[in-house]
């Protein structure tokens, strides 16, 4: 007997993970239907939402924040029952969050992914740098990456690493005068100061024009030269893909051979759909994607789904430097240090990474002054001499999967009567001891620019960069998905989250999982 289903693939969530997924999916004839929970909303209102906001500092504020579909900076939304108040900046709309990302486009080390072989903590993946590569070139072009293939992005000031099968799509944007004067002054200090890949067009590429520096890239870049997912969404639609908006899918349906058969949407009216398809993709970030799992009872015999929860928890260094050096001009983030990327340290305390910011500062720095009882013409001359001057580092740290950091489902509801999210996060002493040894180079950075101290005790701060939470892994009793991303316990069930990374390292997740993403569709397509 033939079996009718509504779709060959449905994929949940239209980030740019399942943008990615359901566009490589629909290109080659596969019939996709792509649910997404929040709304559809173009840029220009979201832009107009940011300049008309009094609340310029909270990036989720000019994006829509539904009774259904909450942003995570909704206090009802995220219950924090641990020491940490973890609390990433999550969006649900067609895109995703990356509409005010970084766009920091990194890829992982070999040796990040051999983290417990090298150096005896944490997991390693189940799959190695040269199986992912032909991957990271697929997604370094999806999203239009500009980077400088030339530099050792270990850190060590060596070759060219990782190793490349091909230059990056575009080449990296101009050196800002502050970035010149980062270099000059810290290499002869021994740092090592790497041009960051960015998924920000350097010219006219895929629809998108060149980006000239609007320095507002959190929370919208206001002319789409900085990558969103919604620009894959639209291509997956554009390939024959049907998305659907404010679908919230609550229930995944096992059927025989334990195979999942349906998944279960409720709409904003209450009312709920059933859809049958011979492949399911749960995209829904690194957050919901265990929530949607748990609710389901699905995928979780090793009992890992939703814990092991790594999010690189950071902090950061605040000084005003002996020189200006004009923050503000062109990309948000240009570059960072990696002296404590990778080597045998890892052993001892997590990987370090500083980024330096180049936002506009003025906003932070008039406040500060204002607090000081600075005003009139004085005020004027103070955000003058600060702003030029301003020096705003965030480090980020290794994390290593820990059981009891956990993501479950809430006993709070929201307006559907879905329950919302409870997290248990705490820091360990792997991440304490890299804290030390940032401390020691935050006080080189502040004898280099000769820097009078803002803020050197910032306190654990988020970085958004949700890792672990559906872990990867070979074995299938302490994972929850083997290295295609596909289910242990469901053959028919894929993961396309960065929720799957086992091993944080320091860099940013998201083109990784872009990657994986574009690897299960070609699983996929392989198999129907």
């Amino acid at each position: 007997m033939t079996t009718s289903y509504d779709a060959d693939v449905v994929v949940i969530g239209s980030g740019a993970l399942g943008s990615n997924a359901a566009y490589e999916l629909a290109k080659q004839g596969r019939s996709v239907i792509l649910l997404e929970a929040g709304s559809r909303i173009p840029r220009w209102k979201i832009l107009e939402n940011f300049r008309t906001s009094s609340r310029k500092a909270n990036f989720n504020d000019p994006y829509p924040n539904e009774p259904w579909a909450h942003t995570s900076y909704d206090p009802e939304y995220l219950e924090n029952t641990g020491s940490f108040n973890f609390r990433p900046g999550m969006l649900k709309l067609v895109g995703g969050t990356t509409w005010h990302w970084a766009a920091a486009c990194w890829r992982y080390l070999p040796n990040d992914m051999k983290l417990k072989t090298l150096y005896g903590v944490g997991r390693d993946w189940p799959i190695d740098y040269d199986t992912l590569e032909p991957y990271y070139q697929r997604a370094e072009e999806a999203l239009g990456v500009a980077g400088n293939g030339d530099e050792d992005q270990s850190g060590q000031g060596g070759k060219a690493w990782p190793p490349r099968s091909q230059p990056y799509p575009l080449p990296p944007d101009a050196t800002t005068y502050m970035n010149q004067q980062l270099v000059k002054r810290l290499a002869p200090e021994g740092f090592h100061y790497i041009h960051e890949p960015n998924g920000r067009v350097t010219r006219p590429y895929d629809g998108r024009p060149a980006c000239c520096g609007n320095n507002n890239c959190m929370p919208v870049c206001p002319i789409g030269a900085m990558y969103s997912g919604d620009m894959h969404a639209t291509h997956a639609e554009n390939a024959g893909a049907k998305l659907i908006t404010e679908a919230t899918a609550y229930k995944l349906e096992k059927g025989a051979g334990n195979k999942i058969v349906a998944v279960h949407y409720r709409k904003p009216d209450g009312s709920d759909v059933r859809l049958t398809a011979r492949y399911f993709v749960v995209a829904a970030h690194g957050l919901e994607t265990p929530k949607l799992l748990l609710m389901s009872d699905v995928a979780n015999s090793s009992d890992q789904v939703g814990r092991n929860l790594m999010d690189h928890t950071g902090i950061g260094l605040l000084m005003i430097g002996d020189e200006p050096l004009w923050p503000g001009r062109g990309a948000v983030q240009q570059g960072g240090i990696f002296n404590w990327r990778d080597g045998d340290f890892r052993k001892q305390h997590s990987a370090v990474k500083h980024s330096m910011s180049n936002a506009v500062p003025n906003r932070t720095i008039t406040e500060r002054l204002l607090k000081q009882g600075v005003i009139g013409p004085e005020l004027d001359e103070g955000i003058r001499h600060d702003a030029a001057r301003w020096i705003d580092v965030g480090t980020v740290f290794e994390m290593l999967p820990s059981p009891t950091n956990r993501v479950t489902p809430s006993d709070k509801k929201d307006a559907l009567g879905i329950p919302m999210l409870r997290v248990n996060y705490d820091v360990d002493d792997y991440v304490k001891a890299g804290k030390e040894v940032a401390k020691k180079d935050y006080a080189r950075f502040a004898k280099i620019f000769n820097a009078q101290i803002v803020e050197d005790e910032s306190g654990w701060q988020n970085r958004d960069h949700i890792m672990g939470s559906v872990i990867m892994g070979s074995d299938p009793k302490d994972s929850v998905v083997n290295g295609d991303c596909r289910t242990h316990d469901h053959d028919n069930l894929f993961l396309a989250t960065t929720g799957v990374i086992p091993a944080s390292g320091v860099i940013n997740p998201t083109l990784t999982g872009v990657a994986l993403s574009i690897r299960i569709a070609d699983t996929i397509n392989k198999e129907i």
